[in-house]
């Protein structure tokens, strides 16, 4: 597909648009099957070293209540999950690469391995970082990374971050190289329906995933947030409806492009329809986080207004998205991995290339 093609589609509407997700539920069947795979997410520290102008956990947010997880806290959701059969978890934080961060992060993934037997799969969502640090978690048992671009633009990146050193559009862009480079599995994403974006923006993300070659995906729609400098420019935006229906565009859009990879249905999606992730299961998702953060300080981890699940326990989740799944159609890939069918053909092709 061309840019003008992927444009196209993203506008579909009617008739037009029940195909397109038709096609792409078909494709998603047919390369990755109908399994949706679980991946605990633990949000185990919402202090950051960023001030991104969407995020309601940005450093100059002084109403946030800053917490970090204790290690006991989070080995507990850890167990939770491996004792539950979801096979991987991801640990997400704020923005931070201090030596005692990196240092912390690895000993929680040797602990992991350890309690697990070796048994739980890890993604972690921990922002950027040296080569050095993410080779240091790679051999300490992370094996997938999500860090989300937001935009492919750079004009528009610059529009959402402050122009800085410390939100550089180019040390992103050499993080997600790094994270190649090292062995990862490697996922980022965008936000949908931010004030300045425009259709060809969102199809130059999806031809931006497709040049990279990534792994993984994920996607949500842009919901605003109160305490944050972008909320001024919220008279700009379409409305929820059309940022959760663009959204779920670019999923079975993606799906088409890159048949293969793994593809999350974001939280976020929830936060607009009450059945938003099960709707981006069945259009092309297959990738879902049950939230095993512990209850105490999920209100606190907020990058969004009216995020979903904020006192559900981690037993309750995870009953609730095993009904929703099944009504979906799908079934829950317990125990297995479910990694990204796209990143061992990407890797043989690569070793290939090499001979």
């Amino acid at each position: 597909m061309d840019k003008q093609e992927i444009i196209r589609l993203l506008k579909a509407k009617g008739e037009d648009r029940t195909q397109l997700l038709k096609r792409s539920r078909d494709v998603k069947e047919k390369e990755v099957g109908r399994k949706v795979y679980f991946r605990g997410l633990i949000e185990f520290s919402n202090i950051c070293s960023k001030d991104c102008l969407y995020c309601g956990i940005r450093k100059s947010n002084e109403k946030v209540v800053r917490y970090n997880a204790t290690d006991k806290e989070i080995l507990e959701a850890c167990r939770f999950a491996w004792e539950n059969r979801f096979a991987s978890l991801v640990l997400q934080s704020g923005e931070i690469s201090s030596p005692m961060f990196v240092k912390r992060v690895d000993n929680l993934l040797k602990k992991i391995k350890q309690l697990s037997n070796n048994e739980l799969g890890i993604t972690l969502s921990c922002g950027e970082q040296t080569r050095e640090t993410y080779l240091r978690w790679f051999e300490s048992g992370a094996h997938r990374f999500l860090l989300r671009i937001e935009s492919s633009n750079p004009e528009l990146y610059y529009k959402i971050h402050p122009n800085n050193k410390t939100h550089s559009f180019e040390k992103r862009i050499e993080a997600l190289h790094f994270l190649k480079e090292t062995g990862y599995q490697v996922g980022t994403g965008v936000m949908v329906g931010l004030p300045f974006q425009t259709y060809e923006d969102l199809a130059n993300d999806l031809l931006f995933f497709k040049k990279i070659d990534i792994d993984m995906c994920g996607m949500g729609p842009y919901i605003e947030h109160e305490d944050t400098p972008l909320y001024e420019y919220r008279n700009l935006l379409m409305p929820k409806q059309e940022r959760f229906n663009l959204t779920l565009n670019m999923i079975a859009v993606l799906r088409l492009l890159m048949p293969d990879i793994n593809i999350a249905a974001a939280t976020a999606l929830q936060a607009i329809d009450p059945v938003g992730r099960e709707k981006a299961l069945a259009v092309g998702a297959n990738i879902i986080m049950p939230n095993l953060t512990p209850c105490n300080y999920r209100k606190e981890y907020q990058l969004y207004e009216d995020k979903p699940c904020l006192d559900e326990d981690a037993e309750l989740c995870r009953n609730c998205l095993e009904a929703r799944i099944e009504l979906a159609g799908s079934e829950i890939g317990y125990e297995e991995w479910g990694d990204s069918k796209h990143f061992f053909k990407r890797v043989a092709s690569e070793k290939l290339l090499k001979l």
